[in-house]
């Protein structure tokens, strides 16, 4: 049985988020910065009548900060509701899921998040875990 994913580009390289994680995807227009917030904490955003936690994704894979700001990927975890910047939202597919060779994500940061590979039109995907990537002092904050 196959899992339907979300196929984002992060830093040109493309990734897939479980569905099942994904809420809704927004764009975002003003980021409120939260003084001694964690580093991949961009700040707070009102998205639909709620307030998120932004999550610098690049910032939370140890890669340089997200230059524009625009494309989200809002989950709730844990009760509260996180917005992933992406550079860019692809697609939606069912895939398989397989194991990652030699049991990681890769190089640098992508191995905290990566937890199996999927292949969308020929191309291998890392699958990203977006929990995997708030900063431990927001979740426990949350």
């Amino acid at each position: 049985m196959k899992d339907l994913y979300l196929i984002a580009q992060i830093a040109d390289r493309g990734v897939a988020i479980d569905g099942g994680l994904v809420d809704s995807v927004v764009d975002i227009d003003a980021i409120v910065a939260v003084p001694h917030a964690p580093v991949a904490v961009r700040g707070l955003a009102a998205l639909r009548s709620r307030v998120v936690t932004v999550i610098d994704t690049r910032v939370a894979l140890g890669l340089p900060p997200s230059a524009i700001v625009h494309r989200a990927v809002v989950a709730k975890i844990d009760g509260h509701h996180y917005a992933f910047l992406v550079d860019a939202l692809q697609d939606v597919a069912p895939l398989d899921r397989r194991p990652l060779p030699g049991g990681h994500g890769g190089e640098d940061g992508w191995s905290r998040g990566g937890t199996a590979m999927v292949e969308h039109e020929g191309e291998p995907l890392l699958v990203l875990d977006i929990a995997a990537l708030i900063p431990v002092a927001v979740a426990d904050a949350a």
